[in-house]
Order: structure tokens, then sequence, then C-alpha cells
């Protein structure tokens, strides 16, 4: 059923209702009165921190395509510039009583990456939501200013999150759609003149308000009783809203605009305007291969409706008149002139004149412009010009060349794409929108198919004249949109070739509208704005390859478009594509080198039960994301954590290449479990494998949170200095040594004993070295109160950043902060145990024993079981010796210890015999597990999380 625009909602295609929540009038039908309608982005991240959900408008949003985030890693995904330390107190569920306590908009802090999904990880451990401001980088390499609104989800798998997400920009600058009354009527918000709109951000409604079902949209589809369990969480948590000011809160309800340029779209803007689908059903098939009366169409003349008026599209094709530059002759094997015919809206589709080509073969869909004859009878091929005064040739010159001064100016994409539709826009049209290939956006290679109608194009930049038009409905830059060949940019983009429509006839208009608004309402204004008017679409094609499509609208206080017009801008369309094509191949470029750098540094800290470590990197080159300096924490058997910094000398992506081999190979060696001496000297030995390249400086530390020592050893690095819990800084005295490369040099290693609260700083010496003064200087600053050791490690890192770097320094800066906490003696339990296969019934006592002192009954049974396959595996292969470790952190971990150094391994399932099923059992049961060598034997651990309090609801 097809609305009227004016009557009230249909309800045939009313979502079903959540078992729960209401029914259908608590889902579909939100509370009346004031809400903000916002295009919300979905991302449900599960238990085991993959991607499950990813709707359209993250895709709009993000630039990333579901079917390439669904099911991957959320971590690594959106780089992001993380919120600064005071919005975590923003994870209130809602506004209190008090509307001055909900947290004010923030500005995230230059310079500190992070990973998006990760710091949402990380503000909602406590399983209390967090809303705010956080900026992303997304597909394209753009900053994006992002509201967040973070669900932690308690499910029977485990911990999911639940990530909502809305573009921050427009709501600052225009502020938000807002519904009104019981049909959540739309209307625009005006700014005030107190700033506008600029401290708007995200906030909750209070706990337990309002109704969650206008969300059940955004959800992963499921079984209902899942829905509900879920949408009661939501509920119970705050439901999201935008704080506007003291006195204003607004709840927040997804807006899902209709899929654009389909025929479900048009089907949505009213009786008023059937769509050209339904009046071609109405015609039946069309017959344009033969004039009426059965005379067939001559050569040149143009196609018409089965009712005799020429159809109002033109599809011109290379050789077309006009279709050179102005001014131009046509070359002698020019087609023949046409027939001038007037223009005329008829009711034939666009879909009928895309399928029926003239008699030679061309599409030609009304008249061509006029021509004038050569003197003395019949026009010759050399002499056939456009009607063209000297005013409008040089005014069509004046716009190329003021195309190539204007657009190409940078190789960014965006910018480029923008500056194209500002020359256009209002100097030749009302409106210009340049939509390019989604795909080619990302991928480095042009496409090796044709575009089709299921063909993704993404708005890279639009333009319109505000004096002109209701064009506030059109849809915004990055939005996603498919143009079928039904409507003429989709024509123009498969074609290859422009499409003029001198009149938009109702059923084009409607299409049309269709593919450029974003709401049904701004459908219907849209239709009556474009129906009528001149449209033109010009493909952008660059070496020989479609990127994308131009499209240019003119309103009524003007001429129409005709085929001089077509020519010019052709010609315009075709260098505005080699520059957007310049700027797209730049873009691949910096893509591989930023990814490839993002990819050597972490952005995440590790968690590791007794040590809490923050870390910063700046590079020295601002165009660049990271030079030759590193960081890294690195988990070791036993709760203990390999600290390490290192510089690799030199500056550039050469650097960048050769410290990921060091950091790689760092990793590698980490995982063997050697003393940090040894380390050093194998990292050296295979430096001069891999070639006498560069040089780096190193420093290695080993912090045992049980035994709370620390074991250092440098190659040629700063040296470190200790924090102590009284405030006083000492810098360690360690063995230099010489740089990784150089050879032939001890890397002698020292151990020392720390105190719980000490903080360790390791940082490189862009960090202390001021040039023309020494070192030490910078090192004697580190060492004075500059660190409270009071203060948590990412605070250590700022105040360090604040006081000692500089702007104007050349030299990349990599920071690490370590404090040092330590184990309480009663989470830890130890025992050896002799090699007898005796051993295992008293291992199996010992666990249940100690979990039920731990008050962890609830895992004892998985726990007994497994301690039972790893110790009767290990008793096997032993000669000396076998160790059994619990320790509880915020999780459990086992470790059993030998002194046999062969690794086990895991086989398949189909080749074991009733023996070797061990390892699948912890595999099956266990959270996490793995191996590792130390310095004599091996450690095979598992971890198993602690159990939760029973999930309410």
């Amino acid at each position: 059923m097809v609305e009227e625009p004016d009557s009230a909602p249909s309800t045939d295609d009313a979502p079903a209702a959540v078992p729960g929540q209401g029914g259908t009038a608590e889902r579909d039908n939100p509370p009346a009165g004031v809400a903000a309608l916002l295009r919300l982005a979905a991302v449900l991240v599960d238990e085991d921190g993959r991607i499950v959900q990813w709707n359209r408008a993250a895709e709009e949003l993000f630039g990333h395509r579901a079917e390439v985030a669904h099911g991957r890693t959320a971590s690594g995904l959106l780089p992001a510039v993380e919120p600064r330390s005071a919005s975590r107190a923003g994870s209130h569920p809602g506004p209190p009583a008090d509307a001055t306590a909900v947290p004010r908009p923030e500005r995230p802090p230059a310079g500190r990456r992070c990973d998006a999904f990760d710091t949402l990880d990380d503000l909602t451990q406590l399983d209390t939501p967090w809303a705010g401001a956080m900026a992303v980088t997304d597909r394209e390499e753009r900053l994006r200013d992002v509201f967040w609104w973070a669900y932690p989800l308690i499910e029977p798998a485990g911990r999911s999150l639940l990530a909502l997400a809305t573009d921050a920009r427009p709501l600052r600058t225009a502020g938000p759609r807002i519904a009104i009354g019981e049909r959540q009527l739309p209307y625009a918000a005006t700014a005030t003149a107190q700033g506008g709109f600029q401290r708007l951000t995200a906030a909750f409604a209070p706990p337990g308000q309002g109704s969650a079902g206008p969300l059940a949209s955004l959800l992963p589809a499921g079984s209902p009783r899942r829905a509900q369990r879920l949408l009661a969480q939501l509920r119970r948590a705050g439901l999201p809203a935008l704080w506007m000011d003291a006195g204003t809160v607004l709840p927040v309800l997804p807006f899902e605009p209709p899929a654009a340029g389909t025929a479900r779209a048009a089907a949505g803007l009213g009786r008023r305007y059937p769509t050209a689908q339904q009046r071609a059903s109405r015609l039946g098939p069309a017959r344009t291969e033969q004039q009426p009366g059965g005379r067939r169409a001559e050569p040149g003349r143009p196609a018409t409706a089965r009712g005799g008026s020429p159809l109002g599209l033109r599809v011109l094709p290379p050789g077309a008149p006009g279709s050179g530059v102005p001014g131009q002759r046509e070359g002698a094997a020019g087609p023949a002139p046409v027939t001038p015919a007037a223009s005329s809206e008829g009711d034939v589709t666009i879909e009928q004149a895309a399928a029926d080509p003239g008699a030679d073969g061309q599409y030609r869909a009304g008249p061509a412009v006029p021509v004038i004859p050569a003197p003395g009878g019949a026009p010759q091929a050399d002499q056939v010009l456009p009607i063209l005064t000297d005013g409008q040739a040089g005014e069509q010159l004046a716009l190329l060349n003021e195309v190539g001064g204007k657009v190409g100016t940078t190789l960014d994409l965006d910018t480029t794409a923008r500056e194209l539709c500002q020359v256009l826009v209002p100097r030749v049209a009302d409106f210009a929108s340049v939509d390019l290939l989604d795909g080619l956006i990302s991928d480095s290679e042009l496409p090796a198919t044709r575009p089709d109608d299921a063909t993704m194009l993404r708005r890279v930049a639009r333009t319109f004249n505000a004096a002109e038009g209701e064009w506030e409905h059109v849809l915004e830059e990055g939005a996603l949109l498919a143009m079928p060949r039904s409507t003429p940019p989709g024509m123009a983009l498969q074609l290859n070739q422009p499409v003029l429509v001198p009149v938009v006839s109702p059923d084009v208009a409607v299409d049309y509208a269709a593919s450029l608004s974003s709401s049904p309402v701004g459908g219907e204004v849209l239709v009556q704005v474009v129906a009528g008017r001149s449209m033109l679409v010009l493909p952008l094609s660059a070496r020989g390859t479609v990127i994308g499509v131009l499209k240019l609208l003119r309103l009524a206080d003007r001429g129409a478009f005709d085929e001089s017009d077509a020519a010019t801008l052709k010609e315009l369309a075709a260098r505005a594509a080699l520059s957007l094509d310049n700027a797209r191949l730049h873009r691949a470029e910096s893509r591989v080198a930023t990814t490839l750098q993002r990819s050597m540094i972490p952005t995440r800290p590790p968690r590791i039960p007794g040590v809490q470590i923050a870390h910063r990197y700046l590079p020295g080159d601002p165009r660049a994301e990271v030079g030759g300096d590193w960081f890294d924490a690195i988990q070791l058997p036993g709760s203990r954590v390999a600290l390490v910094v290192g510089d690799v000398m030199g500056h550039g992506l050469h650097s960048a290449a050769a410290m990921g081999r060091f950091r790689t190979a760092m990793q590698t060696l980490a995982a063997l479990d050697l003393p940090p001496g040894q380390l050093l000297r194998h990292l050296d030995n295979l430096a001069h494998k891999l070639g006498d390249d560069h040089l780096a400086t190193c420093l290695y530390a080993v912090y045992d949170p049980i035994n709370r020592t620390c074991e250092l050893a440098s190659a040629g690095h700063v040296p470190p200095v200790l924090v102590h819990p009284d405030g006083t800084g000492e810098l360690l005295e360690i063995p230099a040594g010489a740089p990784i490369g150089v050879g032939g040099v001890p890397f002698v290693a020292k151990k020392i004993d720390v105190q719980d609260g000490s903080m360790l700083v390791l940082c490189t010496d862009g960090l202390v070295e001021v040039r023309g003064s020494d070192i030490g200087a910078g090192l004697a600053a580190l060492c004075g109160n500059l660190i409270d050791p009071k203060q948590t490690p990412e605070q250590a890192c700022d105040v360090v950043l604040e006081r000692l770097h500089s702007d104007d320094r050349k030299d990349d800066v990599a920071l690490l902060v370590a404090r040092f906490d330590g184990v309480a003696p009663t989470e830890v339990a130890t025992w050896d145990l002799a090699v007898d296969t005796a051993e295992v019934r008293r291992a199996r006592a010992l666990v249940r024993e100690q979990l039920a002192a731990w008050h962890l009954e609830a895992i004892a049974d998985t726990t007994e079981l497994l301690v039972s396959e790893l110790v009767t595996n290990a008793v096997r292969v032993a000669r000396d010796r076998v160790q059994l470790q619990l320790i509880r952190v915020d999780k459990l971990l086992v470790e059993v210890s030998d002194d046999n150094h062969n690794l086990p391994s895991l086989e398949p399932a189909e080749e074991l015999g009733e023996t070797g099923r061990g390892l699948h059992l912890v595999t099956s049961l266990a959270e996490r597990w793995g191996t590792a060598r130390k310095a004599v034997g091996k450690v095979v651990w598992f971890e198993l999380p602690l159990p939760r309090p029973a999930a309410r609801g």
C-alpha cells in the first residue's frame, strides 16, 4: 500500500512486537513528546571480540562495508583519538536529578592514538555504560567527530559490547532533527545566538525510564527472547539521549531512511507520485523500435513514445552533435544531423528509453541540438557546428580554464570533489554532487567488472544553491546509495555516457528524488523541487574506467541544459575525473604506508595482573604515523611481563620497516622466555643476518609480580628511571652495552627488587635529548619530582610529555610507564610435584582445596579436569621436576611446568587413540591457553574466567 503524504502511518509494514517490551504499540510508537531523530550506527562485538552486527549507518559513518566488518576482530578496525580521562566520569547511566551534573562536551586531546573499540571496552569494564565524544579515523583516513553510546551486555556466552554512534559534526553545526508528538513529526532545530550547538554531547536517559522498543531495529536478527533480554538491559542502563543544555536532555530515536534509488524508496513518496515501474506496468511493453503506424525509426531520428511524443531523456553517445569542445568541428565521419524537435513530457519510463536504441544503434531519446546546414544544400561534415555565440564560447572556455586552475589543487580526494562542485554551483547549476564507486575509494586497483544495478556509490561531495530550492533533505556526504539503470545517474554510470534530461518528468522526478532524499518527507519535497527542471548526469571516467558520476540540476529560473552544455561539461568532467583518480592513487599509496606503520605500534596496553601500563608515541615527522622508535609489553608465564623500548637510528619509512623487523624478532625471542642478556645477544645475532642497514638501541626488562623483582638489560639505550613509592626518582645504573647490530659486545643484565607502588619509566632519547644540551639534563628532569606515584600511568605519561616534550623536537618519542602493584601472596598457590603418576590424584585434591578457599567452587570441576590432563602429560615426559601453580587475579591462571623442553602439539582428533586428548579438552573448556619454553623446560598454561554474579533479567 502506498501512503498519502498527509495520511496516518500505515501499520501494514510495522515490525513485529518484541515479547515483554510492551507489544507493537511500545516498539513502534515511541512516547509522545520531543525526541532527537539520529542516524545511529550500531556495532555489536561478541564475547570473542568479533563483530557480529554492522548496520548500514555504520557503513556510511565509518566507511567499512558490512561484509568486510562481519566476523573480523573489532580491535584495530577503527583508529581513534582517546577521549580525556575525565570523560570516564561520563559513564554514569544518565543525567541525575540535577541536570547540570550531566557531562559537558569534550574535546579529545591531540596526539593520543588508540583503538575505538578497545577504548570503549575499557570504559565499560565495570559493566556500566559510557557516553561521550571520541574522534575516529574512517576507512578513507578522515578524522570524524563521533558521539558514542557504549553498553556492556551480559549474555549466557559471556560479555558483549553494543556501540551506538552518530556523526557529531552536523549535530554541532545544524542541530539534531527533532521529532514531536505521538506521530513523531520531523522538525529542524534552529541554532541560537549563544554558540549554536557546540555544547551538545551524548548522554543517557535516567535508568529504567522510556521505551527501548525503537532500538530493536539496531540489534542483530535473532530470537525474540534474546531481543527482549538485550532491550531490557539497555533500558536498565539508560537509553541514549542528547544533552542540549542544563535543562534539556532529548531522548534519541533511531532514524532509518528508505533504501535510496530503489522502487521501494520511490513507492513511499505518496499516491500522487506513482513510480516509474507503476507507470510502465500500466503502459505495457514498449515497442519503440517501430514508430506509430508500423513505421520503423529512421537513422538519426529521435525515438518516440507510442503517443508520438519524443522521450524526455537523451543519452549522448560519442560523436553526437555538440559532443566536442564548443567551437570544434565534427569529424568527417560524424553522424548525420538530427531533425530538431520540441521536448515534451510523456508517460514513457526511463527503463523504456534505456532499452530502445534508434535504428543506427545509438541511444537518442529526444531532439538534438539545432545545427546550421552548409550553404547550397546538404550540410558537409566539416561544416556542422552547434549554434554557439562568441559570448557563449568564451564563457564555456573560461569555465574549463577555471576548472583547470581550481580543481585538483591538492591530492586529497574529498577536497578535489568538493572543488569541482563549488566551481559549478551556482555558476552552471543549482545542485551538484559527486558520487564515486564505494569499492574504488578503498581498493588500490580499479574494478574489474562494469557497474551494474547492485553497484554501491558513496557521496563524496555535494553543493547546492541555498537561495534556490529545498535541499536540506538531500543525502549527506558519506552516504551510500545505489543507482539502478532505471535512473539517469544509473544509466550514465553503466553506459559511460552523459545523460541529459531537458525537462524532468514526474516519473523521473520520483525516482531521482528517491535517490537523493534522506527521508520520505524529504522525497516529497524534492519531487516538487525537481519536477519540471533540467538535469544532466556526467560519468566520471579516468584511464578507461568509470569511477563515478557527476550530477547537475538546474531549477526553473535559468535555461535548461542543452547538448552544447553537455559537451562542455563532459570535457570538464573528464579533466576532473583524472584529478580524482590521481587523488585516489595518492590515497591508496598513503594508506599502504599508514597501515604498515600502524601495524608496528600497539595502540592498547595489555591488561596484565600486577602491573599497570601506559604508553605514548609521538612521531618526529608530523606527516608520518611512526618512525624508528618502538615499545612493547609482552606477557610471560607466571604473570610476568616483559617491557621493551627501542630506537632504530634514522628516520622515515625505511627505519620504520627495520623497526618492524626488530619488534617482531623481539616478540619471538621473548616467547622463548630467555633471560634479558641472552635475548639481546640473540637479537644482535639476528640483526647481522638481516643486514647492516640499521643500528638500534634497546632496553629489555622483565618484571615478576610474585617475587617483586625486575631484571633489566640494555643495548646502548637511555637508562630507565625508577620512581619509588615516596616519589623519589632513581636513574638505574645498568651496563650500557652496545647498540644492536654492532656485535662483539656482551650484554649484562641487572636484577633489582621493586616495591609495590613503584613506577618504571622507559623512554627513547627523543624525549630527554635537547639540541645544544647534554642528555643528562633531560634525565635529571625525569628523575626530579616530576611523577607522583599516586598518579595512574596514563596521567604520568601526560605529565612527562607536557613538561619535557616540545613541538620543535624533530626526533621520535616513545614513552612507556609501568606501575608495579604485585600479586598478593594470598592470590598465588604453588606446589612441586614428584615425577610419579600418583601425583595426579594429589594435584586434583590440591586444586579443589585451594579453589574452595578462594570461593571458586563453581569452576572447580573444570579446573580439576584440565589440571589432571596437564599433570598427567607432564609426569610422562619430565625427568626431575613438575610444578603446578594457580594465580587468582581478574581470572584464574593455571600453569603446569616441567623440565622437558619439547612443546606439546595439538593433533587432529581422528588420529588420537585412548590417550592424547588432554589438549583437546583444554582447547574446548579453557578461555585461553598456550605453551612456552622456559630457560629450563617448558610451561603449559590455561585461563578460566572467574564466576560472574547471576545476570538479572
